[in-house]
C-alpha cells in the first residue's frame, strides 16, 4: 500500500491518549474514522481532534471504503469480535494488550488474519523503548556471559486504594487484573529478550477484594480480578527467572529487569509511578565492579519525546505495522507474539489454581 493509511480508532480512554494522538503524528498515518458506542460521545471526540467521520455502529465503520485499517483500543473482553469483525472486512489490524480473554480466542484471530491476509500488530511498546532495545543489544552482544539469574519487579501503586472505582479491570472475565495489564508486557518482552519459557510456577492472588461502584451510588462491588502474581518461570534454556508484578504497592519500587551472568550484570529500571515508558536507566557492571549507568547510542534514541511517555514507542509500534501492511507481512510484535503472551497469562492461573508447575507449549504446536 502507498500513501496515507486511513485508519478508525476504536477505544476512546487510551485510544483518545495515545492511538489518536499517534496516528495523527505518523507521517504514513491519517485517523479518518472514531467509533464510540454512543454517537454524541464519538462525535465530540471527533469534533475535538479533528477526526472526519464519527463512528457509533461498528457494522458501518467496517464496511467503509474510507477505512483501510483499524486500531482497537477497548477493554480486553471486548477485542475479540471487534478483531473478528475487522479482519472479516479486510481491515488490517493494530489491537491492544492482552491480545484476548484466552489462548483460544487468540489462536483463532491469528488464523483468521493470516487466512484474510490481514497484517495485524500488538501493541507491545518496550520493544520500541531505547534503554530496552540497548538492553537486547547487550545481551545479544554477549555482555553478561552466561546467564545465571533474571528477576523482574513490576511493583506499581495504581489501584493501592481500595476507594478506586470498581469497573471492568475488576472483573476477571472481563480481561481486568495486573496480570493483563502488566504481566501481558511482561510475557513478551521475556520471549523477545530471552527465548521461551519451558515450565512456570506462580501464585496469583487478589489483595482489595471489594471497591466502590460509582453507577450504583459507591456500593461496593466484589473484585475477582488479581492484583498480584508472583512467578518462578525457567526458560528452555534452563535459566531461572522470578517475576513479580503487582498494582496495589504503596511506594512500590516502579518497574525493574536485572540480569546476572557469569561476566556481568545489566539492571533496567524505572522508580516513575506516573509514566510506565519515561524514566529508565540502564546500569552495567562487569567483573564484579559496580554497577554505572550506560548511554544509549544516539540511533536508538527518540527523535522526539512527548509529555506522555507511552506516545514515542507507541509510533514505532506504528511504524512497524506500516512497513508489514506496505510489505504483506507482519512484523514483530505482530498475532504471533500476541498468542504466546496470551498462552503464558493463561498458564499462569492455571498454575495457581492447581498449585504447581506448568509446562509451556512450543508456540508451533500451539498454533497447529
Amino acid at each position: 500500500m502507498n500513501g496515507d493509511i486511513k485508519v478508525a480508532v476504536i477505544g476512546t480512554g487510551f485510544g483518545q491518549k495515545v492511538h489518536i494522538p499517534g496516528f495523527q503524528i505518523h507521517h504514513r498515518t491519517k485517523v479518518q474514522g472514531v467509533y464510540h458506542r454512543d454517537a454524541a460521545k464519538a462525535q465530540a471526540v471527533a469534533d475535538e481532534f479533528n477526526i472526519p467521520q464519527a463512528y457509533s455502529s461498528l457494522e458501518e465503520l467496517f464496511k467503509s471504503p474510507d477505512i483501510d485499517a483499524v486500531s482497537i483500543a477497548t477493554p480486553p473482553f471486548l477485542h475479540a469480535e471487534m478483531a473478528q469483525q475487522a479482519i472479516a472486512a479486510g481491515k488490517h489490524l493494530l489491537l491492544e494488550k492482552p491480545m484476548t480473554l484466552n489462548v483460544s480466542e487468540a489462536k483463532t484471530l491469528y488464523h483468521l488474519a493470516q487466512d484474510k491476509g490481514i497484517v495485524a500488530a500488538m501493541d507491545f511498546e518496550y520493544r520500541g523503548v531505547p534503554t530496552w532495545m540497548r538492553l537486547a543489544e547487550l545481551l545479544e552482544a554477549g555482555y553478561v556471559g552466561q546467564k545465571r539469574l533474571i528477576k523482574i519487579d513490576w511493583l506499581m501503586s495504581s489501584r493501592a486504594n481500595p476507594q478506586r472505582d470498581w469497573n471492568w479491570y475488576a472483573q476477571k472475565d472481563k480481561g481486568g487484573g495486573a496480570l493483563g495489564a502488566l504481566g501481558s508486557h511482561t510475557f513478551d518482552y521475556i520471549a523477545w529478550l530471552f527465548g521461551p519459557v519451558q515450565r512456570l510456577f506462580a501464585q496469583v492472588t487478589t489483595a482489595i477484594a471489594e471497591r466502590p461502584d460509582p453507577n450504583e451510588g459507591g456500593i461496593l462491588k466484589p473484585v475477582d480480578a488479581d492484583d498480584t502474581a508472583l512467578l518462578t518461570l525457567e526458560l528452555a534454556d534452563g535459566t531461572p527467572c522470578q517475576v513479580s508484578i503487582s498494582s496495589v504497592t504503596y511506594a512500590g519500587r516502579g518497574h525493574w529487569l536485572e540480569v546476572y551472568g557469569d561476566a556481568g550484570t545489566l539492571i533496567l529500571g524505572s522508580h516513575n509511578q506516573k509514566d510506565y515508558v519515561h524514566g529508565f536507566k540502564l546500569l552495567g557492571s562487569q567483573g564484579g565492579k559496580p554497577p554505572l549507568e550506560l548511554d544509549i547510542p544516539e540511533n536508538l534514541t527518540f527523535p522526539r519525546s512527548y509529555p506522555d511517555g507511552r506516545l514515542a514507542p507507541f509510533l514505532r509500534t506504528i511504524d512497524r505495522w506500516v512497513q508489514g501492511i506496505d510489505s504483506g507481512v507482519a512484523i514483530a510484535p505482530s498475532f504471533r507474539e500476541g498468542v504466546y503472551s496470551q498462552l503464558l497469562m493463561d498458564l499462569t492461573h492455571e498454575s495457581s489454581q492447581h498449585q504447581g508447575w506448568v509446562n509451556v507449549p512450543h508456540l508451533d504446536d500451539v498454533l497447529r
